[in-house]
């Protein structure tokens, strides 16, 4: 089992480590499957987005190492590492996948809090007197 197509998916703070390799759909997270890891159906339904659209769900065994953030946004990073990872299987399905926006690395993070301040764009409250 070392045949595999290598993709790497980031959003937020989250960087999911995905690997395809031929098989029947099953998808671990972590060593574990991706219906424990990610126990609500909205979220299983963004890991499943890539593999769905372009009619893989039953072709590919994935594996992925996922750290970082919180759930929705691994959840979102594990999507773009599948989408990355198909993209090696077959260059075709770039049109697809990039319509869809599973190949744009989302990049909104949280904005730093500032020194002086109450947190990234609040101030404390100016008193006149």
């Amino acid at each position: 089992m070392s045949d595999f197509n290598y993709g790497t998916g980031k959003r937020k703070n989250a960087v999911a480590r995905t690997r395809l390799y031929q098989g029947t759909g099953q998808i671990t997270i972590n060593d574990r499957p991706y219906e424990d890891y990610f126990p609500r159906k909205t979220l299983q339904m963004i890991v499943q987005q890539a593999l769905k659209l372009t009619k893989n769900a039953d072709k590919f065994d994935i594996k992925v190492n996922v750290a970082g953030g919180g759930v929705a946004g691994q959840a979102q990073a594990v999507r773009h590492g599948i989408a990355r990872a198909l993209l090696l299987v077959d260059p075709e399905l770039r049109g697809t996948l990039k319509k869809a926006g599973f190949l744009t690395r989302d990049a909104r993070k949280k904005e730093r809090k500032k020194y002086g301040q109450k947190g990234a764009r609040a101030r404390f409250q100016y008193s006149k007197r």
